[in-house]
Formats: structure tokens, C-alpha cells, sequence
């Protein structure tokens, strides 16, 4: 494990008691139970932001505690082990990044203050097909007046279907694959010509696709230079990545540990089965997995607050693990509990749901090998 630093260590430790006290799996069970069409408890996400953790990325100048990205995965990871949903890593990591890195001091005053308050949930608009290719944007951005005209569609927008802020790449110049000629915008949810529609998701979150009618935005909406957005976007998506990998890492911790507990106690031919080789090799298999994943997430995270050249490698090495070992684990989880495991009335499908959920979001372990391999030069 990464060595902590006192308020690493505080963040972490209210994050896991809160979790245990206001937000166990049962609070998940009910809110997919009851439809909420956010796919988060609002209540929660107010206590959480109250506590600082939608401003734990955002500089202090700005209304945040500049905590780092090692400090909010640490969050998310007690967050992940009981599927607690949230806007924190769409909000408070994806769109508040995406303004610290390429924002102007404007933009940075009118929205991230309000990100780091929890006011506004923002959320980012990406992918225009079935699968996580940022690079094929096809969503047009066209001068219109002394502002810009946006006509197009993003697809799985994580926490778009309630966000009041959308981070939205479009395309300024050149054709869908290229890098260059993707410029950012910075549109409000409720902005006139916008068409949302819920995605029902296997794990009840608030994803959405989201129709651009000739959205009208101005100048100031501009997020960096025109046609140049390319870098911005990618650093964000890492960022994001690195993020989701954290809470990923958390669940896949709680569904080792709930089935390890359970090879403790089920008696089969008169045996506990936990004594059966077969098993103990499949246990131990989870927790090697696992320990690699912790390594590999927990050196992304530290290289994003260090700055590092080698960011995008160890992201897509993190996000690649660990939707492996999120699989994996996931799937044993279901396996070694039997037939209650395939159950609605178990937690377990729960896991399995989340854990498919989280693998397509921001790249799958396809798309983070292949960036890996060429990253390296393959």
C-alpha cells in the first residue's frame, strides 16, 4: 500500500465510517429500488460535499482543498466497496480537471467553486459510438455570431442525464480519428437545444445519451484554444480513469472479502468448504490479482499528483488490471456463494453488474492494452 500522509490517512478513515454508518449496500439496494432517475441519493452527495470531497482536486484558490488524486481515490475506494453511488468521479474529478487544466481564470471562478460546493454536478461528453474512442469526434462546433453553434450526439454520458455542467468535446476542423480540430466547450445542462435521455444501466447509475440541436454557446464557453483541446481531453480522461479504477479497486476488495467469508462458514459434505484446494487455489489467485491491482492503481493515482511523463501508461496498465481482476473476482463472487449468489435477494449480482459497468467506462481492457502497447511503441 502507498505510504499516507496525515490527511490522507483523516480522509480516509472518515470516508470508511461514514461509508459503514450512512451508506451500506443496503442504501444502493434502495435507491435502485425506488428508480431514483439520477441514479444517486441526493441526500448523500450533500453530505459528502459537505465533508470536501467534491473539492478534493480543485486548487484552493478555487474553493478546494487541492488534496491530490491519491487522496480521492482513497475516498472512492471506500465508496466502491459498498457501490455507493455518486457524481464524484464524473464531477468532482472528470469536469473539475478538466477546468484546472485547460480553463481560464473566468471559468475556473464561475464553476469551480460551485463543483467543490457540490452545487453543480458536471459531467463529461465524450463518446459518439458503442465503445470509448474520444479521438472520433464527430460532433460539429460551428462559428455562429461571435460564439459557436453545436450539432451532434454523445453517448454514455456518466452522470449526464442530472448534470448541470457538461464538459462536451466537438470538433472545430479535420475529420473524426484525428486529434487535431477537437476543441472543448463548456455547456450548462439546461442550455436550449440539448435532448437527454436516461440510459436504464445494468448497475441503476444516472448515464446518459445526449442530443446536441444546434446548442447555441458563446465565445467564453471556449475551454483552451480552438482545435487544440486534444491534450486537455486526454489528461482528463486519465484522471478520470485513474479515479474510476479506485472505486473499481474498492468493490473488487469487498467482493473477495464477503466470499472469502463465505468459504469460512458453508458447510458442504460435511465440510466447510473453504478446506477444498480447489477453492483455496481460486482465493488465492483473487488476493495475488488483487494486490498487483493495488500496486498499479495506487501508481497511477501518485503519478498524476506527481506530474509524471508516464501518466497515460500507467493509467491504461491501472484500468486494464484492474477491470481483469474487478472481472474475475466479480464472477467468483457469484460462483462460490452458489445458487443464493445468483439471486436478486444477494448482494453479489450487484458486484458483477457494477463491475461490467465500470470495465466499458473510459476504456475498456481492450482499448487500455492497445493504448498501452502502443504507448510503448508496439
Amino acid at each position: 500500500m502507498a505510504v499516507l500522509n496525515e490527511e490522507q490517512s483523516m480522509l480516509r478513515d472518515a470516508a470508511k465510517s461514514w461509508v459503514q454508518d450512512k451508506s451500506p449496500v443496503t442504501a444502493f439496494r434502495k435507491m435502485r429500488d425506488s428508480g431514483a432517475e439520477l441514479g444517486y441519493d441526493t441526500a448523500a452527495w450533500n453530505e459528502m460535499a459537505e465533508m470536501g470531497w467534491a473539492g478534493v482536486v480543485v486548487p484552493e484558490d478555487f474553493g478546494g482543498s487541492q488534496f491530490g488524486y491519491l487522496s480521492i481515490g482513497l475516498i472512492l475506494e471506500e465508496l466502491g466497496r459498498t457501490l455507493t453511488a455518486s457524481p464524484l468521479t464524473a464531477s468532482a474529478v472528470g469536469a473539475a480537471s478538466a477546468l484546472a487544466l485547460g480553463g481560464s481564470d473566468a471559468q475556473k471562478n464561475e464553476w469551480l467553486p460551485k463543483i467543490a460546493a457540490g452545487e453543480v454536478v458536471g459531467a463529461l461528453a465524450v463518446d459518439e459510438g458503442a465503445h470509448h474512442a474520444p479521438e472520433k469526434v464527430a460532433l460539429k462546433a460551428e462559428k455562429s455570431g461571435s460564439g459557436y453553434k453545436l450539432t451532434g450526439a454523445k453517448t454514455y454520458v456518466i452522470e449526464g442525464y442530472g448534470a448541470g455542467l457538461l464538459v462536451v468535446s466537438a470538433r472545430t476542423s479535420g475529420a473524426p480519428g484525428d486529434k487535431d480540430g477537437v476543441s472543448l466547450f463548456l455547456v450548462p445542462g439546461d442550455a436550449q437545444g440539448l435532448v437527454k435521455t436516461r440510459l436504464a444501466l445494468a448497475d441503476s447509475r444516472g448515464a446518459a445519451n445526449i442530443k446536441f440541436d444546434g446548442v447555441e454557446v458563446g465565445a467564453e464557453a471556449l475551454l483552451g484554444e480552438e482545435g487544440k483541446g486534444w491534450d486537455v481531453l486526454e489528461k482528463t480522461l486519465d484522471r478520470a480513469r485513474a479515479a474510476i479504477s479506485a472505486e473499481m479497486l474498492g468493490a473488487a476488495v469487498q467482493a473477495f472479502e464477503t466470499a472469502l467469508d463465505y468459504l469460512k462458514v458453508r458447510v458442504q459434505f460435511g465440510q466447510v468448504i473453504g478446506s477444498f484446494q480447489a477453492l483455496q487455489h481460486r482465493a488465492a489467485k483473487m488476493f495475488t490479482d488483487l494486490e498487483l491491482a493495488r500496486s498499479v492503481v495506487e501508481a497511477a493515482l501518485q503519478a498524476i499528483d506527481a506530474d509524471s511523463p508516464d501518466v497515460p501508461e500507467l493509467v491504461s496498465l491501472a484500468k486494464a488490471k484492474m477491470g481483469d481482476t474487478f472481472h474475475l473476482v466479480s464472477n467468483e463472487m457469484v460462483q462460490m456463494h452458489g445458487g443464493i449468489g445468483m439471486t436478486d435477494a444477494h448482494d453479489a449480482g450487484f458486484y458483477l453488474k457494477r463491475a461490467r459497468a465500470c470495465e466499458a467506462t473510459f476504456g475498456s481492457q481492450s482499448y487500455h492494452r492497445d493504448r498501452y502497447a502502443k504507448i510503448q511503441g508496439y
